[in-house]
């Protein structure tokens, strides 16, 4: 039993996730937080919920330390379920729905996952990947308790009733600081998923900086439309809404028209999505203008925006942009591409986070100057505590003092940051390494009847490795591989221009919208075999 003394000092002091949603209820208690379709709570409302899904939780005998997986598209729920583990000290353990059961099964036996909160349209494909060793023991569904057989000794509640009759007071449990708030698995497309543990802290830290960079308040209601499993979505946006007071649009699936009337609508004034949808999103009020002067800021992320993109943004959304950049071990921002910045410096990803010092690194150790190329790395409160049971991956990516991001770039003179490209996608093609996302960059400025283009290297057996596109085109275009080759030879150094362009009709993506290029190395690996050889 907790000494009552060391609760007491705990709940003085501590830094909570849960705290920072308490604390906006006490300034802002009626005033609106949440809208799930035609569902809507006010600050008070959502964490009276929550507390009591949180009081529910602990009947079921979570507390400090356990893990509770969840597996849910965007919801309130999935809302309320994040903010009850935080307050009870248990670690979410958010899951892609894009995995598969092996992918769904691995995680919740590395994470230890003693339960697991899930949508019920998904419970079919969490009970197929739940670990043969028993070692998840709930299964609560979002909706009544689930009618199909679970394994024995799985104990099943329905969300509803685990909510209902419960207290709706704080809960009280002392949670370090250090705790963990989420253990959240990277894409994995090299090796197995490392489960990246975030504290308390961290998040907390991640979320007031980020609303200081990028102005938000209270008067500020956002959209939620990238998957909340996904740390981008999360924590770069929904919890520094919620430390601030600002209202939040939960939206279960991106579609252009509709966004724009419901920023119309809602007088929604932040969206976050990817340069894709901001492409779609003009197109669409080209088509037919929306009223958005309550729009103030555009954040977009995974990519820089190609200049004339951004230009035609800008006119036809009426509002300022900036890029969000970082990964999930930096929870998630690292830098801040600012709204001033982005035609001076088109390309860059910004300046760094208000709790973040970015470093460029040689492969001794050694901080390299404004100019020079080598690996980001980081030092910030925002960080990871580790890799969860990988303490040999954690040690690697703390070396020297600062956290390794894997990605290349370089600082220029004015401090901005330019990101060249992920090491592992760097290609070394006739001796030379050359920079996929350059080659990228190249191919889109030149083919307007390319909407996305990945770059990556094959092996060959004279170049070592042939750079290779992989293009989806713009509907109605019909590309002329050879032309566009032709083309690029003109502007890129014939080292750098691709062997090869495939036409795709669609190109492998995580729920974020990243292009999984190590899936098309995979599938694609044995493409000069026969292919071309020039």
């Amino acid at each position: 039993m907790t000494d009552i003394s060391t609760l007491h000092d705990n709940l003085v002091r501590r830094v909570n996730v849960g705290d920072m949603l308490l604390r906006s209820v006490e300034r802002f208690p009626e005033r609106e937080m949440l809208v799930d379709g035609a569902r809507r709570w006010s600050y008070r409302a959502f964490n009276r919920w929550t507390n009591q899904l949180a009081h529910g939780l602990a009947s079921l005998g979570y507390g400090p330390g356990d893990r509770l997986a969840l597996m849910a598209g965007n919801c309130a729920e999935f809302l309320a379920t994040y903010f009850a583990c935080a307050k009870l000290g248990v670690a979410c353990v958010p899951i892609n729905l894009l995995w598969g059961p092996n992918e769904i099964g691995y995680v919740l036996a590395h994470a230890k996952a003693r339960g697991a909160v899930v949508e019920a349209p998904l419970l079919a494909r969490l009970v197929a990947a739940l670990p043969a060793d028993g070692s998840v023991r709930d299964v609560v569904s979002m909706g009544e308790v689930p009618d199909a057989p679970l394994p024995a000794g799985v104990h099943a509640s329905g969300f509803q009733a685990l909510c209902a009759h419960q207290p709706d007071t704080e809960p009280e449990q002392v949670v370090a600081n250090d705790a963990a708030v989420s253990i959240l698995y990277t894409s994995g497309t090299t090796s197995a998923p490392k489960g990246v543990v975030a504290s308390h802290l961290a998040i907390c830290m991640d979320s007031l900086g980020t609303a200081l960079d990028t102005g938000m308040s209270g008067s500020d209601r956002i959209t939620a439309m990238l998957p909340l499993f996904h740390t981008a979505q999360l924590n770069a946006l929904c919890t520094p809404a919620i430390a601030v007071g600002a209202g939040i649009v939960v939206l279960r699936e991106f579609h252009a028209a509709s966004l724009l009337d419901l920023i119309e609508r809602e007088r929604l004034s932040v969206v976050f999505g990817l340069p894709l949808m901001v492409r779609a999103l003009c197109d669409a009020q080209e088509a037919q203008p929306r009223d958005l002067a309550s729009l103030r800021l555009a954040v977009y992320a995974m990519a820089a925006m190609p200049q004339a993109d951004l230009v035609r943004a800008m006119r036809l959304l009426g509002c300022e942009f900036s890029l969000m950049f970082g990964q999930t071990e930096m929870s998630p921002v690292a830098t801040f591409f600012r709204p001033e910045h982005q035609l001076s410096h088109p390309g860059a990803v910004g300046t760094p986070a208000t709790n973040v010092r970015v470093g460029i690194m040689d492969e001794h150790g050694g901080l390299l100057p404004a100019g020079a190329t080598g690996e980001i790395v980081y030092r910030s409160p925002q960080l990871l505590n580790s890799y969860l049971d990988n303490p040999d991956a954690t040690a690697e990516a703390f070396r020297h003092g600062w956290f390794h991001s894997g990605d290349a770039g370089h600082m220029d003179a004015d401090g901005l940051l330019w990101f060249e490209d992920r090491f592992k996608d760097v290609i070394k093609s006739g001796g030379e390494n050359v920079s996929s996302l350059e080659v990228e960059k190249a191919i889109l400025a030149t083919e307007p009847g390319i909407a996305e283009v990945a770059v990556v290297g094959l092996a060959h057996a004279h170049w070592t490795e042939a750079i290779t596109a992989f293009a989806l085109p713009r509907p109605g275009s019909a590309l002329d591989t050879g032309a566009v080759l032709k083309r690029l030879r003109e502007t890129l150094s014939a080292f750098k221009c691709p062997k090869d362009i495939v036409v795709l009709d669609a190109l492998p993506k995580t729920a974020t919208g990243k292009i999984q290029k190590a899936q098309l190395r995979a599938q694609y690996a044995r493409h000069y075999d026969v292919g071309p050889a020039a």
